[in-house]
C-alpha cells in the first residue's frame, strides 16, 4: 500500500466514525440502541441483515477453500445461507419481529424466561456469549491476517486497530449506526468486489485462457465439482440446518434485523432480500478466489492468503486500498452488530440475574451499561483472537467451521424451535438437555473419540453430531414429557400471529425494565414474601 491506498483507508475509518457520532443522536434508550426503537426500513434491514453475515474470513479462510477445491466454497457456504433465510424468511422473521411488537423486548432472548425458564434462559445467554467471543475473535483474526499481507503490520496490531475503529461507532450510536455504517460497507464491497472481478477476467484474458476456458486448465482439474474433499452431502445437509437456525437469528445479530423493522410483513421482506444478496452477491466475490490457483501460488498450507496476494499483484494503488477497505467493511459490519446483539443479552438477560441494581436501571444507566459490556465484550474477543493460530484453535476456518458451526445447533434450537407451535410440547426438560447433551456430543467428537480414530472424526460428522442429537432430543423429550402450560401455550400464540401486527408495531418503546428484569424481580419479591 501507497499514500494514495492509505488515503482511502483512513478516509474509510473517518466516515464509520462519523456515521456512529451522527447515529448517537437517535439513541435516547436501550430500545433504540438494540433495536432501532422498530422504525428501521425493510430494504436497510435486509442489507444489514447481509452484511452482518459474513467477515474478512471470506476473504482468508474460504478464500482458501475456493483455492483448495473450487466451487465447493459457494456450495457448501453461502448457498446454504440463503436457502436457510429464504425459508427462515416465513417460518422466523415475523415471529421474531413480534418478540418485540407484542412482548416488548429488546434482545431475541429475553422471551425464553416465559417460554421456558429462567434456568434455561441464563444457560443459552451464558453459552451464546462465550460462543460469540470465539466468533468474533476468529473475525478480528482474519482481518488482522489480510491487514498483514498489504501493510506489513504485525496482527495483535492489526487486531488492535480494527477493534478499536469498531468500538467507537457502534459504542455510541447502537443499532442504528450498526445499519447505515453497513449500507455504507455495502455500496464500498460492491465496487470493490466488481473492480477485482474484472482485474482477473482481464488477466485472463491477457494469458489467452479466458473466462470460460480457465475451468478446462490443469490448475483447476476438479475445482468445478460442487462437493469435494471433506465438504460432501452430509457436512451440506448439517451446513443447511446450522444456516437455518444462525443466520435467522440463532446467532443474534441477524435476529435484532428482524427485531428492528416496523411490522413482522417487513421483516419477512428484509429476510427475502438478504436471502437474494446471498445467492447473488457471492458469486462474484468467489469468482477471483476460483480462478487464483491460475494466477498466485499461496504461501501458506491452506491457501488463506491467495486472495491477498492476488489483489496485489492485480490492482493499481487507489483501487488497493479500496479492496483493503472492502475487507474491513465486512469484518467491522459483523464484529459490530454481534457486540451490539451480546451487550443486549447480557444487559437484559443476564445482568438483572446476577445483580439486584441492574433490576432497577433507568433508561440512561441502562444505556451506560449497554455501551460498558459492548466495549468489554470487544475487548475480551480481541484478546482472544490473538491465540486464534495457537494449538487450541489451529487456525481461522477451524475456529468458523468446527466450533461456531458445531457449536450452533445445540444453543440456537430451543431458541429458535420456541418460537414454532409444532413443539409447543417441548419445554425446560427438552431445551436443558437438548443443549447440554449437544454440547457434550461436540467435545465427544472433537476430542477423545477423535483421538482414537484413524486420520480424525471426519468434519462433517463433527459438525452434524452434535446438531442432530440436540435436534432429535429436542423434540423426543417435548414429546415423552411434555410440559405444555395454558401460559406457554399462550406466549406462542402472541408469537404466532393473530390480530393487527401494523398496529401493535405502533407500540414501539421498550420499557427500560421489561421482559426478563421484571420477571427476576417479580420472582425475588415472591420469595421473599
Amino acid at each position: 500500500m501507497n499514500g494514495l491506498d492509505w488515503a482511502v483507508l483512513i478516509g474509510y475509518f473517518g466516515v464509520m466514525v462519523a456515521i456512529g457520532v451522527w447515529s448517537h443522536k437517535r439513541v435516547d434508550n436501550v430500545s433504540d440502541f438494540f433495536t432501532a426503537g422498530g422504525k428501521m426500513p425493510w430494504w436497510l434491514s435486509g442489507i444489514s441483515h447481509h452484511m452482518s453475515g459474513y467477515s474478512a474470513v471470506m476473504f482468508t479462510g474460504y478464500a482458501g477453500i475456493a483455492y483448495t477445491y473450487g466451487v465447493t466454497s459457494f456450495i457448501t457456504w453461502s448457498f446454504p445461507i440463503a436457502l436457510g433465510i429464504a425459508i427462515g424468511s416465513k417460518l422466523f422473521a415475523p415471529r421474531i419481529n413480534r418478540l418485540r411488537s407484542r412482548l416488548h423486548v429488546a434482545s431475541p432472548l429475553e422471551y425464553l424466561k416465559n417460554r421456558y425458564n429462567l434456568k434455561t434462559q441464563q444457560a443459552l445467554a451464558w453459552s451464546g456469549m462465550l460462543l460469540k467471543i470465539v466468533d468474533v475473535a476468529a473475525k478480528w483474526a482474519a482481518i488482522a491476517t489480510l491487514l498483514s499481507v498489504f501493510t506489513g503490520v504485525s496482527l495483535n496490531q492489526g487486531i488492535l486497530i480494527t477493534g478499536a475503529i469498531t468500538a467507537v461507532y457502534c459504542t455510541i450510536g447502537g443499532l442504528w449506526a450498526d445499519a447505515l455504517t453497513e449500507l455504507g460497507q455495502f455500496i464500498i464491497q460492491l465496487l470493490a468486489g466488481v473492480s477485482m472481478f474484472v482485474a482477473v477476467v482481464l488477466k485472463l484474458n491477457d494469458k489467452g485462457i479466458g473466462f470460460l476456458g480457465a475451468w478446462d486448465e490443469p490448475a483447476l482439474q476438479g475445482h468445478g465439482k460442487p462437493l469435494v474433499g471433506p465438504y460432501g452431502t452430509v457436512f451440506l445437509l448439517a451446513f443447511l440446518f446450522i444456516k437455518l437456525f444462525e443466520y435467522n437469528g440463532g446467532m443474534l445479530n441477524q435476529a435484532q434485523r428482524y427485531m428492528a423493522t416496523k411490522t413482522p410483513h417487513e421483516a419477512e421482506r428484509s429476510a427475502r432480500l438478504s436471502a437474494a444478496l446471498w445467492l447473488i452477491w457471492p458469486t462474484v466475490l468467489f469468482f477471483p478466489m476460483w480462478m487464483s490457483p491460475l494466477l498466485v501460488h499461496a504461501q501458506k498450507p491452506d491457501g488463506s492468503d491467495s486472495y491477498g496476494l492476488m489483489t496485489e499483484q492485480l490492482l493499481p494503488h487507489g483501487l488497493l486500498g479500496l479492496v483493503v477497505v472492502g475487507f474491513f467493511s465486512h469484518t467491522m459490519a459483523m464484529c459490530s452488530s454481534d457486540a451490539n446483539a451480546i451487550a443486549a443479552v447480557f444487559t437484559r438477560d443476564v445482568a438483572p440475574v446476577v445483580s439486584a441494581k441492574a433490576r432497577a436501571w433507568n433508561d440512561r444507566s441502562g444505556l451506560i451499561a449497554a455501551r460498558v459490556t459492548t466495549v468489554v465484550f470487544l475487548g475480551l474477543s480481541m484478546a482472544v483472537a490473538t491465540q486464534i493460530n495457537s494449538p487450541t484453535f489451529k487456525d481461522i476456518i477451524t475456529v468458523v467451521i468446527k466450533w461456531v458451526a458445531g457449536l450452533m445447533g445445540p444453543i440456537a434450537i430451543p431458541m429458535m424451535l420456541g418460537l414454532l407451535r409444532p413443539f409447543r410440547k417441548s419445554g425446560p426438560t427438552a431445551a436443558l438437555t437438548s443443549w447440554a447433551a449437544g454440547l457434550f456430543a461436540f467435545w465427544l467428537v472433537n476430542y477423545p473419540i477423535n483421538w482414537e480414530v484413524d486420520g480424525g472424526v471426519p468434519l462433517q460428522y463433527q459438525v452434524s453430531i452434535p446438531l442432530a442429537v440436540s435436534l432429535i432430543l429436542y423434540i423426543l423429550i417435548g414429546y415423552v414429557k411434555p410440559e405444555d402450560t395454558p401460559e406457554r401455550d399462550a406466549l406462542i400464540e402472541r408469537i404466532n400471529g393473530g390480530g393487527d401486527d401494523d398496529g401493535e408495531a405502533a407500540a414501539v418503546a421498550v420499557p427500560a425494565r421489561a421482559g426478563v428484569a421484571d420477571d427476576v424481580q417479580d420472582d425475588v419479591v415472591g420469595r421473599q414474601s
